[in-house]
């Protein structure tokens, strides 16, 4: 049950990563007009959406971790009165979901980033 739980997690942070780069895509369509006027290529441009992607994901993965521990700790010491006194961290866990975290927001930035690169230049220059 706490996975089926952390799946629907995922899958609802998933989703709020895709917005924020599609509204971000559509906000800065001049930005990204002039920056691909200057030179950026559409590649560089799709690395760039992609890596502000896993930036929002890691920092997602490491206030949402930080927090679970935090919380986790306070737990233990509250029941520690009722005799559980071993506080055991899964390290392990711990790290995976961290790197699972940038894995998804790459894949959350595949149809943005993708979207950005197919943007017209001149269109997007004249966006106000």
């Amino acid at each position: 049950m706490v996975y089926g739980l952390l799946a629907l997690a995922i899958i609802v942070a998933v989703l709020g990563v895709v917005n924020t780069l599609a509204l971000s895509v559509v906000e800065r369509t001049r930005e990204i007009g002039l920056l691909r006027a200057i030179g950026l290529s559409r590649r560089q441009l799709r690395r760039m959406i992609r890596m502000e992607s896993v930036v929002i994901a890691l920092f997602g993965a490491l206030l949402g971790l930080g927090l679970g521990m935090g919380w986790g700790a306070t737990a233990q010491k509250l029941l520690a009165l009722e005799g559980l006194n071993v506080l055991q961290i899964p390290w392990g866990t711990i790290i995976a979901v961290f790197i699972g975290s940038a894995f998804v927001g790459l894949f959350a930035a595949l149809i943005p980033a993708f979207r950005a690169g197919r943007m017209n230049v001149l269109n997007a220059i004249a966006t106000e």
